[in-house]
């Protein structure tokens, strides 16, 4: 079972970049700045910011279907990040080091299965996972306070 993880790209959140911080709080948006070397994960780069980075904190839809499971929630992008490269057939270590709800879904956005995927685990869990061929593909979140952090797609 192969699989791919990938960032957000980079050019739909510059016009957020741009914003005043008027602008942004209109949106329920706000920068923050980085105070630990954990606990802003960003999803373009889909690696911590460093202490004193620059990241926009807004809600996102990471699940946009027409369907009883679209999902929004915050989510962190640095201002300066990069897009991450491909992950294929391996978890990168912003996912690999958390706790993880692994939310599996259908072609038609319906969520079919989930699990729980400790640190360490989420290899494992994913390929369990896209072991049911109706998956189409799996959203990983942190356990604890409910954020998208990546899209995995079969390979």
């Amino acid at each position: 079972m192969t699989y791919r993880i990938e960032g957000l790209s980079r050019e739909q959140f510059l016009p957020l970049f741009a914003m005043t911080e008027a602008a942004l709080s209109e949106r329920g948006a706000m920068r923050v700045i980085s105070d630990s070397p954990t606990g802003y994960p960003c999803r373009i780069s889909l690696a911590e910011a460093a202490p004193g980075d620059h990241l926009i904190l807004f809600n996102y839809i990471s699940h946009d279907c027409a369907g009883p499971f679209r999902t929004a929630y915050a989510i962190y992008v640095r201002e300066d990040a990069e897009l991450a490269p491909c992950f294929e057939d391996e978890v990168p270590p912003i996912l690999a080091r958390r706790t993880l709800g692994l939310r599996a879904f259908d072609s038609g956005g319906m969520l079919r299965a989930a699990a729980l995927a400790l640190p360490g685990e989420a290899d494992a869990k994913i390929r369990e996972l896209l072991g049911d061929p109706e998956i189409a593909s799996i959203h990983a979140h942190n356990a604890a306070h409910g954020c998208f952090l990546a899209k995995i797609e079969r390979g």
